[in-house]
């Protein structure tokens, strides 16, 4: 039976960056809309984490049933290490999905935007089948698209939308680089497992863009942000700030681009997670004081 460490670790906390951050920049486009709406944003929150764990449990799952994850370079695995039974893991990621759901429904209840139900129903088809079902799309190198979509203008602008009741260009714009600063988190995480991936019959984006290719589709995905906050500058002069996020950029930026390898890898991992972290608060800052 898995011990309550390894529970914690199943859960993957490295990545709730990827769940706090949309939320942080959502809030902040809405604040600096004239919207204060603490309520919404912690149900979005709830509604970000919950979801984010699930789908951890739910990759768990189903990379542990299907083999990929017994001989893996990067943090142990529940199921793939036999720490503990599928259905367990899988009755945890339904869990996780059902507390995002009520949460869900509390969110477009105060906020009156029944359509987001929709929404929502796609994100959990989705977190469900990014690995899970008989020809999951994570499987065919479609996850950073949907990382892009799911964790960019879907989690940005519904959080904004549900506090604000609208959302402006620069929401939009900084949604994007939510999207891609996420992405840049899953190919970190695909470079590692690059050689496993391959073994597997895994063909991620990484594996079929190959090493160099991916290695320059991450230091894109973690430095066009920046680019993107600063040209608000001019409409929202407070992004400047995101300047102070950039140093955050460079040990993980470098170590790619050194050309690390497996276990090497692993750093970088958490290293983008904080910058995801860093860019989205001083983003957040910035469009809250406009």
């Amino acid at each position: 039976m898995a011990t309550t460490a390894e529970w914690i670790e199943g859960a993957r906390p490295r990545t709730l960056p990827t769940a706090i951050s949309p939320v942080l920049v959502g809030t902040g486009a809405a604040i600096g809309a004239g919207a204060i709406a603490p309520g919404a944003a912690l149900l979005a929150l709830l509604v970000a984490v919950a979801l984010v764990i699930g789908v951890n449990f739910a990759n768990d799952y189903s990379d542990g049933i299907r083999g990929t994850d017994d001989d893996r370079v990067g943090p142990q695995r529940l199921v793939g290490s036999r720490a503990a039974e599928p259905a367990t893991v899988r009755t945890a990621a339904f869990v996780c999905f059902g507390v995002a759901a009520v949460a869900g429904l509390a969110l477009t209840a105060v906020s009156g935007q029944w359509w987001l139900i929709a929404v929502g129903a796609v994100c959990f088809v989705g977190a469900w089948f990014y690995t899970g079902g008989s020809r999951p799309y994570g499987y065919s190198g479609l996850g950073e698209v949907a990382v892009f979509v799911f964790f960019g203008p879907v989690a940005v602008l519904g959080t904004t939308l549900t506090q604000a009741g609208g959302v402006d260009v620069a929401a939009v714009v900084a949604s994007i680089g939510a999207g891609l600063l996420t992405c840049a988190v899953l190919v970190a995480n695909n470079l590692r497992d690059i050689p496993g991936d391959r073994v597997v019959g895994k063909r991620t984006l990484a594996v079929r863009l190959g090493d160099p290719g991916t290695r320059r589709l991450y230091v894109a995905a973690a430095l066009v942000p920046f680019v993107l906050a600063l040209a608000g500058v001019f409409d929202r002069p407070g992004l400047l700030i995101v300047l102070l996020a950039l140093p955050v950029a460079v040990r993980p930026v470098r170590i790619v681009l050194g050309g690390a390898e497996g276990p090497a890898l692993i750093p970088v991992l958490r290293d983008t997670g904080l910058l995801l972290l860093a860019w989205a608060v001083t983003v957040g800052i910035g469009l809250a004081i406009g």
